[in-house]
């Protein structure tokens, strides 16, 4: 059984579309606490303590009797836009969101996911999660834009959806017209590379 440790309405969805079976659960991590300046590495260092942070306090999550002694994999997934070298993250407010989206107009940069996947076996009756295996790794995706007009960006803006989501887009939603292409990974851009979790869970 996969758990998704995060809150993520789009990584949610992306497994559901797929037919994953999982539950979801948002891991406490605070992610102010890692300071990391390399973008890759900070991606992949959020996801890995989101994951490890959820293994460490399985014991405290009432699981079903199914998951008594069976293989379990937890998986921990965080996604930073990367634009000319400076992390995006969720924009703080509008006024920040027209002026990346001014920046980003008819130009490219690249959505960094980092994945972590905690393997192992849960012991519903000590109450202790046996890790076997971790598996990590950053996937990144080349995202072109449209070139557009500052009428168009504050029609996106005043939309809200750039304020939830990294980089200020959403590939799944109203942004997705606003992308040109993507080089690499589409699914990644949505916050979870399909292709890697299918390949690591198979082993």
């Amino acid at each position: 059984m996969l758990i998704l440790a995060s809150a993520s309405q789009s990584r949610k969805k992306l497994l559901e579309n797929c037919q994953i079976k999982f539950i979801q659960i948002s891991s406490d991590f605070d992610e102010t606490t890692i300071q990391e300046q390399n973008i890759i590495n900070l991606a992949l260092e959020l996801s890995f303590q989101k994951a490890s942070s959820l293994s460490e306090n399985i014991q405290k999550i009432s699981l079903r009797e199914e998951f008594n002694n069976s293989p379990l994999a937890i998986l921990g997934c965080d996604s930073i836009f990367e634009f000319k070298g400076e992390a995006y993250g969720k924009p703080s407010n509008k006024g920040e969101a027209f002026i990346r989206w001014k920046k980003m107009s008819g130009e490219f940069g690249f959505l960094h996911t980092g994945h972590t996947l905690i393997i192992g076996n849960f012991d519903s009756t000590l109450k202790i999660f046996k890790i076997t295996e971790i598996i990590k790794k950053t996937v990144s995706s080349k995202v072109y834009f449209s070139k557009l007009d500052d009428w168009e960006i504050k029609s996106y803006v005043d939309t809200n959806e750039p304020l939830y989501c990294a980089g200020g887009f959403a590939l799944e939603g109203i942004g997705g017209k606003y992308i040109e292409k993507i080089e690499g990974c589409f699914s990644n851009v949505m916050g979870l590379s399909l292709p890697w979790l299918r390949k690591n869970l198979h082993r």
